[in-house]
């Protein structure tokens, strides 16, 4: 593998991935040596080269067409980092913006970062998406702490930055492991139903988890496995007492899915019974709206997947707006800069 950025068609010719190699994804030097843009950027800087134009001074900027929560720019700013002519000035990770309005502008010579339009924007599309659909959430969830349970809906290697982004834009934490760890938390989770199965009985399983996990972990068992949920939360509730932090349901769709009504009765069972510490947490195809019922209902907590992964990108689109020091702009944009005093000097 020839480790140069793709800045001729030659290299990119003569760019050939290792034929042995383990996953389809995209390596870090891979992402940095432009081998993941567009062909046709490439094609840009030969022409541009061949008139004695690549180095260009222009200005960009990058403007999103919905409103949204902000993430990826620290991947970006670590990308032009290198970049000595380079500047940028963004909104913070984690900020919110509206639609149309310009998130970062970057200034330097064309060929010192336009070969990395097409990662830039993808370093920010999918995440604000996901960060998006994350606030969604936990503004309808208020105080009651949300997970975020989307790892496996992802491919594994942007896995980690869907669940990074949902903790940005709000989550309390993130059951995968690599995902929790750079986003400077500990995962969180307890068991699946698979252990359950194979030891067969809810109540064992709850006592085995509480003997081997250390004090710190949350006593947390699921409760929808082989009975009644009421009566798994009760049974379990009864050989745990203090210990027991709260019951999780995730029944599935085959069996109506966890609604308000099974909440309301759990609630109140374990209530009547005298576990009015026994948190409740639900999961299983959650959003905004049957989040807020939930939670009425008697719900504490939430574990969302589906309807993070599932948010499409924000559309970025950057533009130049000035080239040595003059006003452009394609047909239907304004040339020149778009002021905007929320944007910071981040490089």
């Amino acid at each position: 593998m020839i480790g140069q950025e793709m800045t001729s068609l030659e290299r990119v010719r003569n760019f050939q991935p290792e034929a042995d190699r383990l996953f389809h994804s995209a390596t870090h030097e891979e992402i940095l040596w432009g081998a993941t843009t567009d062909i046709y950027f490439v094609r840009s800087y030969e022409l541009l080269h061949h008139m004695g134009l690549g180095g260009t001074p222009v200005v960009a900027e990058i403007f999103a067409r919905r409103g949204g929560v902000l993430v990826g720019i620290q991947d970006v700013k670590r990308l032009l980092a290198s970049k000595n002519s380079v500047k940028l000035w963004s909104l913070d990770e984690g900020e919110e913006f509206e639609p149309r309005e310009v998130i970062a502008r970057i200034e330097g010579p064309y060929d010192q970062f336009g070969l990395f339009e097409t990662v830039i924007l993808g370093f920010l599309a999918s995440p604000s998406g996901w960060a998006s659909a994350a606030r969604e959430c936990k503004r309808a969830a208020g105080d009651a702490p949300v997970y975020c349970f989307g790892a496996r809906h992802l491919h594994p290697a942007v896995a980690p930055v869907m669940e990074r982004a949902a903790i940005i834009g709000g989550f309390d934490g993130a059951s995968c492991i690599l995902a929790a760890k750079l986003a400077g938390r500990e995962p969180v989770g307890t068991v699946p139903h698979a252990v359950i199965l194979i030891m067969g009985d809810t109540v064992q399983v709850a006592n085995v988890y509480d003997k081997v996990m250390p004090a710190d972990a949350p006593r947390v068992i699921l409760v929808d496995t082989f009975h009644d949920e009421a009566e798994e939360a009760l049974r379990v509730a009864e050989a745990m007492g203090d210990r027991l932090a709260g019951v999780r349901l995730d029944t599935p769709g085959e069996r109506g899915g966890v609604t308000t009504d099974l909440v309301f009765e759990v609630r109140n069972r374990l209530d009547q019974k005298g576990f009015n510490h026994v948190n409740i947490m639900v999961s299983g195809g959650l959003n905004p709206e049957r989040i807020i019922d939930l939670k009425a209902a008697g719900a504490s907590a939430f574990g969302v997947g589906s309807y993070v992964t599932a948010a499409p990108p924000i559309d970025m689109t950057m533009d130049i707006k000035v080239v040595n020091g003059v006003p452009v702009a394609k047909r239907g944009r304004i040339p020149g800069i778009t002021d905007n005093p929320k944007l910071k000097r981040q490089i």
